[in-house]
C-alpha cells in the first residue's frame, strides 16, 4: 500500500464515528493488515434527535393525565426489606397462589413472602397494615440483606 493511501485511510477514520477499524489488503506476493483504535479518553459527540411533540388524545380517548385522585404521594410509600440473606419465594410452594399481589390489602402480620436460608424457611412479616405497590423481588432469585422486597402504602 502506497503512503498517499494509507494518509487518506487514516484521516476517513480520524473524521469517521468508529472507534476500531481494520483493514487487509493482499497483492500477488505479499499481505498488508492495518488495524486503527481511538484513543479510550476521546469522546465523540453524536447528534440528538430533536423533541417530538405528543399529540392530543382524539375525543372519546382517556386522557394521559392522572387525575388528582390517581396520584399517590411518593414520599408516603415505605419499603419492606430483607431481613437476611437468601431465596425468595413469593408463595408456600411452587403451585400455589403468591402470598400478596400488586393492589392487594395486608394486616400486620400477615406473611408476605418466604425466605430460605440455611435450608431453614423464614417467614417475613408486615410490620404494619398497608396496600402492596410493588413486588421487587422475584421468585426464586437470591437476595441480600436489606434489600428492598416490597413497596407498601
Amino acid at each position: 500500500m502506497d503512503k498517499k493511501k494509507l494518509t487518506e485511510i487514516i484521516e476517513i477514520f480520524k473524521e469517521s464515528g468508529l472507534g476500531k477499524m481494520e483493514l487487509s489488503e493482499t497483492s500477488a506476493d505479499k499481505t498488508f493488515s492495518l488495524k486503527l483504535e481511538k484513543n479510550a479518553d476521546m469522546v465523540a459527540a453524536l447528534p440528538v434527535p430533536a423533541a417530538m411533540p405528543v399529540p392530543a388524545p382524539a375525543k372519546g380517548e382517556p386522557s394521559a393525565e392522572p387525575s388528582p385522585d390517581d396520584i399517590k404521594d411518593y414520599n408516603k410509600y415505605r419499603d419492606i426489606r430483607s431481613p437476611m440473606v437468601g431465596i425468595f419465594y413469593a408463595a408456600p410452594s411452587p403451585d400455589a397462589e403468591p402470598f400478596v399481589k400488586v393492589g392487594q390489602k395486608v394486616k400486620k402480620g400477615d406473611t408476605l413472602c418466604i425466605i430460605e436460608a440455611m435450608k431453614l424457611m423464614n417467614d417475613v412479616v408486615a410490620e404494619e397494615s398497608g396496600e402492596i405497590v410493588e413486588v421487587c423481588a422475584e421468585n426464586g432469585a437470591l437476595v441480600e440483606f436489606g434489600q428492598v422486597l416490597f413497596k407498601i402504602f
